[in-house]
């Protein structure tokens, strides 16, 4: 079935500055799929032009989108096009220029999750390696004073924290440091159990609210962590920078055949490979090897199981 996709993810940078110790761009593992590149303002324009249908634009994925340097002027495009931005899967915040700040209230971008695995510099550091915890919270204090000079409440800020045995103590601090800052407070699992394993899991579930690790989650509830992702094949597919079809965030192993910019947005998120894709998590057809979802473990998962995906446009 052909979809006219109104929302849809389009990494603004596949490039990251810092070096923490699990994530697949600081090894290099993302390179093979996910070129080093930055999504350029032009391709941006000629996409928002040709699809005046699409509504809403993720620009976060696996790099930081706030190095892009067209980044201001993407912004300035969408907003002139009546097109939503979110930067909601993560950014580090790190490295952002004072008219990009400006212009992230200025363009009404919609929301941005900001990774802050900590709550103080010495804690912040061990995950976030090179970046700094007082540049990002003055980042965010600056965000807070544009929207005031503005009178927006956008962008709508998250907090999200990602807990670690080394910052699990810091849990009720950063959750009272983003009420000051007006964030939303999100602790997330952390996907590598292996770095930093959680020393309390007892305070961790009362003070996060949630599972102490994702072990921990599946046999609670009998669902992945992460097994909504799939569904983003249907309503918000990945695209990188460069056009290329990625289908889900959670993807760096393969493409999907098709190129957005090349293709337009109808032909490049229908190839028969995303379509061949859509049936594979649904379980009506079966895995092949140029498939993406063959390697991921939430297909696995959805095959042994039998947890097919259901919802669909």
């Amino acid at each position: 079935m052909m979809i006219l996709h109104r929302h849809i993810r389009l990494e603004a940078a596949s490039h990251c500055q810092l070096k923490c110790p699990s994530c697949p761009t600081a090894a290099g593992i993302i390179d093979k799929a996910i070129p080093r590149a930055f999504l350029r303002a032009a391709d941006f324009r000629d996409l928002v032009e040709k699809h005046p249908w699409i509504q809403s634009v993720e620009i976060s994925n696996y790099g930081e989108a706030f190095l892009n340097p067209q980044l201001r002027e993407i912004l300035e495009i969408a907003d002139r096009h009546d097109v939503a931005i979110t930067i909601a899967n993560g950014a580090n915040l790190n490295n952002v220029r004072p008219e990009v700040l400006e212009a992230l209230v200025k363009y009404r971008v919609r929301t941005i999750t900001c990774s802050i695995d900590g709550a103080s510099p010495e804690t912040y550091r061990v995950y976030r390696v090179g970046g700094d915890f007082d540049t990002v919270i003055g980042n965010i204090r600056a965000i807070n004073a544009h929207k005031k000079a503005l009178g927006s409440e956008l962008p709508a800020l998250t907090w999200q924290f990602v807990v670690f045995g080394h910052n699990e103590h810091e849990i009720p601090k950063a959750r009272a440091m983003a009420e000051e800052l007006g964030m939303t407070f999100r602790p997330k699992i952390s996907w590598d159990s292996k770095f930093s394993p959680i020393r309390n899991p007892e305070f961790v579930r009362r003070e996060a609210r949630q599972a102490a690790t994702r072990e921990e989650h599946k046999q609670d509830s009998d669902e992945e962590y992460t097994a909504a992702i799939c569904e983003q094949l249907w309503h918000s597919p990945q695209v990188n920078s460069d056009g290329k079809v990625l289908g889900c965030c959670l993807n760096f192993w393969g493409d999907f055949g098709g190129n957005v910019f090349a293709e337009g947005l109808a032909r490049g998120l229908n190839h028969e490979k995303m379509i061949h894709a859509r049936a594979m998590l649904q379980g009506r057809a079966p895995a092949r090897a140029d498939i993406p979802c063959t390697t991921c473990s939430l297909y696995h998962w959805r095959r042994d199981k039998a947890r097919w995906v259901k919802k669909t446009p």
